[in-house]
């Protein structure tokens, strides 16, 4: 026998059988060939049978052929599936997914490994930095968590949490170009490629900012040339910032990276690593060159304070900015793309080092504290007292995102196994061990870093302290050395067995829903969805159909065919059978794929327009009930009958509207409590609702979403469905749903130091004690805002620790316990806080704040407190870190300088139009609360670019050309552009263009003959294939497949296309870009003098 090893010990993986594939599938997904609308972008000659990669990043053709287009995955390529099942040799898959590391040999299968594991999180927008990407640029945080369903509940004292599964950093195979290197503007990270080609051990990358930039005087530069030249003033609160160094983007030359297929063979002379050390740099230093403790640790030295000043034209001296003739619109401050992939270590020199913009393209080495796309918060720097961040303006908060994608060159997580005595833990607060706990008494004795609690060590972890005063084995244990674990959970976490994973698909098939084909899209969806569910004996799933009445069908294997059972009380609802109306998938596949072929055919006569969709859902619950699991709903008209049945309020708040909208804003409000007590006991039972809403009408979304909101579920929004361009992406994005790393019955909490704690949560989830987040499904898009205060002051130059503790199950079954750690500086330094400020995430916590406030506020005092929010931080900086010499200029702190740009893009926003469809509305409030910033910054300040001369920009590094300025003096009538939200696409065809080229990309002759129902075809000629590696790129980066529409000029499409263009100045009274700085500055200079 082996000798007993410590628990905690790091452990050697056991390697996996010789022939286990960690991507192979035993049985391949059986796609029918012959859906053609799936292959929306296949070239005519490609045979469907390519190989199916994952949902958002272009198919496996032939080497030699093109740079692929986006189409309908095929069946999995040999090797490479995008599911694990069990392996051949019939050995258990292996404990963890590819980019799990593991310190211990754990049993069952860690969790899926998802096909997605090679692609960059959703994108987002550049960074705002001017060109340099200081320490405390404008970076954003962004967090999603994954849909774990809440199995076992943890100790209600524990309150733990459990990581959830992460997707494989490493694919089957090689890898492909997918044609050039992306940027990384606006598409968030874009990157690096994954797979079995050399990559170099990530110690080697250079830090944080590849090249460093030489210490700058601090400087302010007019941006509109004004006379003036402003002076920098020292804050009031601190000594005059002294020359550091700021950080840039790696140099020009360093090409950034786009992630090729999985699957596929390394193209030649692609040496990952020479292209990420262009520049070489001594690797930092590991955290704990000296002791990673919060005590006694220097405040980093000062930066510049950087900021832009914008002024008037020469001549104009005093007063306000006069108006938009004084200001040159090409000089203000818009989004600048970066242009290299950034490394960078989380810590440096035992001190925080500021994160890059949650916008940009990174890749993140944790050196200490966590990579900045599971948490990060809104200032790099934390204010010692409450009275310092009321002055600033600013909020102090955490974007958390447990789940999050990784880049495919991060190092995994680590898995740890302490055995049955499980982690380590204060014994007071319950914090968990991580690198900021400081060891004494010859480390028989450690002090926590959240409470300042002295507990005993363990005997069984003991180690000697070495020189420096760390463990000696501090290195070797990943809780001693990286801010993000993953613990196994043991006994003491679960109140039950860990749940099954469970899939139940309840199917609108009203009159409405057959005729518009949303019942057909929805059948064909999930047949094709099947094959991608978590192989093993506990994935069980189960199927019903409801119009007035309900309709759950027997799956057993027994029967010939399945069994079709009616509730016809929708009043009173019940299950008709306890047992095998969920069955396991293994033994009702067959069942299950005929039926869903015969359901649009069953019902293709019926006459039944109402639509009992809370009865239906209330019903599949109780059959739900004992396991928990994934509802997946396909709604398509409003829930008219039985339990929480609604009327159309729409018309009643139209003409609320035209009566001067006092309370229209009402209807964006729940019409009850019915649905939101349902959605409280599913969340207690461990359900997760989604909803995919595929309608032509209103369907009161603000109604229905109350039960995905609580239950850590999501809302999909199809208006106005269509049948000929919708069902792939209603594929697309069900096959997310269920393939993305995600986690069951979890439970999380946030813990702080000593000084700060937490006010609220915003998200997905249902929250029944306030200490806790209770999601009965969590996945790796998922984000949640935690509100911090402080209750003491804080000591300058100490740190102040964050924890994230998320309990989960697995899709295979294990509990799992996922912690992330953040440890910043405090500072008394007013003019730190400004330059550590992080712009995207305060900026999305200011975004979901709002979004929480629209449904019980009026939009109009919705819109003054989001100014306000804008014009406070400007003032306050103004005021108390500037000095100019003309009191004409507007200054913006370096970081902060597109606040003004993102605060006139959310007044713009579809939430806040009152002239809206209410169901849009409530889906935007909806979408906001738990999105991810890199997707929440586009979806109010979209990108733009321009597609009619795609085929003359040769040699550019990335397939999306640069953005263009949401101006309509940048849309020419001879001109073909794109704008796209992350959900949208909208493509404005000019009335002049060339026909030649509408024949080339849409294969129309003239504007008049452009469609209202649109799908994207791939011609035979390059600037067609160009057309559809853009819209490629951008499905990938975004993970969303993005509803594409074609708009021209004098009809409401091009209507829609003009509104998002948020620098124009709006007919109904929004102001232009110019006008709103004028507006900033008017008003801070009111301030100033009063």
């Amino acid at each position: 026998m082996a000798a007993p090893v410590p628990p905690g010990a790091p452990r050697q993986q056991p390697p996996p059988p010789p022939n286990y594939n960690p991507n192979y599938q035993q049985n391949p997904s059986s796609l029918s060939d012959n859906l053609q609308n799936l292959n929306l972008n296949r070239p005519p000659s490609m045979p469907n049978s390519a190989p199916r990669p994952s949902p958002f990043q272009p198919p496996h053709f032939p080497s030699s052929a093109p740079s692929p287009s986006f189409s309908r995955p095929g069946p999995p390529p040999p090797g490479a599936f995008p599911r694990p099942s069990v392996p051949p040799s019939g050995s258990p898959p292996p404990a963890l997914p590819p980019n799990v590391g593991t310190v211990r040999p754990t049993g069952p299968p860690f969790s899926q490994p998802s096909p997605f594991g090679s692609r960059p999180p959703p994108a987002s927008l550049p960074s705002a930095g001017s060109g340099v990407v200081m320490g405390p640029s404008s970076g954003a945080p962004s967090f999603g968590s994954l849909a774990p369903r809440l199995g076992a509940h943890p100790s209600p004292i524990a309150s733990s949490t459990t990581p959830s599964s992460v997707p494989p950093s490493v694919s089957s195979g090689g890898l492909v170009s997918n044609g050039p290197h992306a940027p990384p503007f606006h598409g968030g990270p874009r990157f690096p490629p994954s797979g079995a080609a050399p990559q170099p051990p990530l110690m080697g990358p250079p830090t944080a900012g590849a090249a460093r930039v030489l210490p700058q005087a601090p400087s302010m530069r007019p941006l509109m040339g004004s006379s003036g030249i402003s002076a920098q003033q020292r804050s009031p609160f601190s000594a005059a910032p002294q020359g550091a160094p700021s950080y840039s983007a790696p140099p020009q030359g360093m090409p950034s990276f786009s992630p090729p297929p999985q699957g596929m063979s390394p193209p030649a002379g692609f040496p990952f690593g020479q292209q990420t050390q262009t520049q070489p740099v001594a690797p930092p230093p590991i955290p704990g060159s000296a002791p990673p403790t919060m005590f006694g640790m220097p405040p980093p030295p000062p930066l510049p304070n950087q900021m832009t000043a914008i002024s008037p034209v020469v001549g104009q001296t005093g007063g306000s900015l006069a108006g938009s003739s004084k200001i040159d619109p090409n000089q203000i401050p818009r989004p600048i793309p970066g242009s290299s992939v950034i490394l960078h270590d989380t810590r440096q020199g035992n001190q925080a080092n500021p994160p890059p913009p949650a916008t940009s393209d990174y890749i993140a080495r944790d050196t200490g504290n966590c990579s900045p796309r599971y948490m990060r918060c809104t200032i790099n720097q934390v204010p010692c007292t409450v009275d310092l961040l009321t002055t600033s303006g600013m909020q102090l908060a955490l974007l958390v995102q447990p789940l999050a994608l990784p880049h495919p060159s991060e190092e995994p997580i680590q898995l740890v196994d302490f055995g049955e005595s499980g982690p380590v833990r204060c014994s007071r607060c319950k914090g968990y061990i991580n690198p900021f706990m400081k060891f004494i008494d010859q480390g028989r004795r450690f002090i926590c870093n959240l409470c300042g609690f002295t507990d005993e060590t363990p005997r069984d972890y003991h180690c000697n302290l070495g020189p420096d005063g760390r463990r000696r084995d501090a290195d070797e244990r990943p809780e001693l050395c990286r801010g993000t674990v993953e613990f196994v959970a043991t006994k003491e976490y679960m109140v039950r067995d860990p749940m099954p994973a469970v899939y139940f698909f309840l199917i609108d098939v009203s009159m409405n829903a057959i005729q518009t084909g949303a019942t057909a899209a929805a059948c064909s969806s999930i047949n094709q969805v099947i094959a991608d569910l978590p192989e093993g004996p506990r994935t069980m799933v189960g199927i019903a159909t409801f119009d007035s009445t309900i309709h759950f069908y027997n799956l057993k294997r027994a029967l010939q065919q399945p069994l079709m059972l009616i509730v016809p009380d929708i009043q009173d609802v019940y299950t008709p059978l306890q047992t095998d109306v969920i069955v396991p998938l293994s033994e009702c596949r067959q069942h299950l794929e005929l039926l869903l072929e015969s359901i649009p055919t069953m019902f293709q006569n019926s006459r039944t327009a109402e639509s009992a969709f809370g009865a239906a859902v209330k019903a599949v619950f109780l059959a739900m009930k004992s396991t928990g699991g994934k509802l997946l709903v396909f709604q398509s008209v409003l829930p008219s009958v039985g339990i929480g049945a609604l009327s159309a309020r729409e018309a009643e708040g139209r003409s609320n509207v035209s009566s001067g909208e006092k309370e229209a804003h009402k209807l964006l409000q729940p019409a009850d409590k019915t649905l939101k007590e349902m959605a409280i006991e599913f969340a207690e039972y461990q359900v997760c609702v989604d909803v995919f809403i595929t309608t032509q009408t209103y369907a009161d979304i603000a109604s229905i979403s109350v039960i995905p909101k609580t239950t850590g579920g999501q809302v999909y929004y199809y208006y106005p469905f269509s049948a000929l361009s919708d069902p792939a992406k209603l594929y697309n994005d069900l096959r997310w749903n269920v393939t993305r790393p995600q986690g069951f019955e979890a439970v999380m909490r946030v813990r702080c130091s000593q000084g700060i704690q937490v006010q609220q949560y915003y998200g997905n989830f249902c929250k029944r004690i306030p200490t806790d987040v209770d999601l009965p499904g969590i996945d790796c898009d998922k984000t949640i805002m935690v509100t911090l205060k402080h209750d003491d002051k804080l000591q300058d130059g100490s740190e102040c620790a964050f924890q994230c503790a998320l309990l989960y199950t697995t899709v295979y079954g294990q509990r799992r316990i996922r912690v992330t750690t953040l440890s910043l500086p405090c500072t008394n330094n007013l003019s730190n806080l400004f330059r550590m400020a992080d712009l995207d995430t305060q900026f999305v916590c200011f975004l979901k704040q709002a979004a929480n406030e629209i449904p019980s506020t009026p939009p109009l005092n919705v819109r003054e407190q989001v100014t306000n929010f804008c014009i406070n931080i400007l003032l306050s900086y103004r005021k108390f870190c500037a000095t100019v010499s003309s009191s004409g200029q507007l200054i913006l702190p370096e970081a902060l300088k597109l606040l003004p740009l993102y605060t006139l893009a959310l007044v713009k926003s579809t939430g806040l139009r009152i002239d809206g469809r209410i169901d849009d509305r409530s889906f935007w409030i909806t979408y906001v609360s738990s999105v991810s910033t890199p997707l929440a910054i586009p979806l109010v300040h979209p990108r733009m670019i321009a597609l009619h001369d795609l085929d003359t920009k040769e040699g550019n590094e990335s397939p999306i050309p640069p953005a263009l300025p949401l101006s309509s003096e940048h849309v020419s009538d001879d001109g073909i552009y794109l704008l796209e939200n992350g959900q949208e696409g909208l493509i404005y065809v000019g009335s002049s263009v060339d026909s030649k080229i509408l024949h080339q990309l849409f294969g129309i002759l003239s504007v008049d003959e452009i469609p209202t129902q649109f799908v994207l075809q791939q011609y035979e000629n390059p600037l067609s294939k160009k057309l559809n590696d853009v819209i490629n790129e951008i499905r990938r980066r975004r993970c969303s497949y993005l509803r594409l529409k074609l708009c021209k000029r004098g009809d409401q499409s091009g209507l829609s296309f003009f509104s998002y263009l948020i620098e124009d100045k709006v007919p109904t009274g929004g102001l232009s870009y110019v006008e709103f700085l004028v507006h900033v500055h008017r008003q801070i200079q009111m301030k100033m003098s009063s």
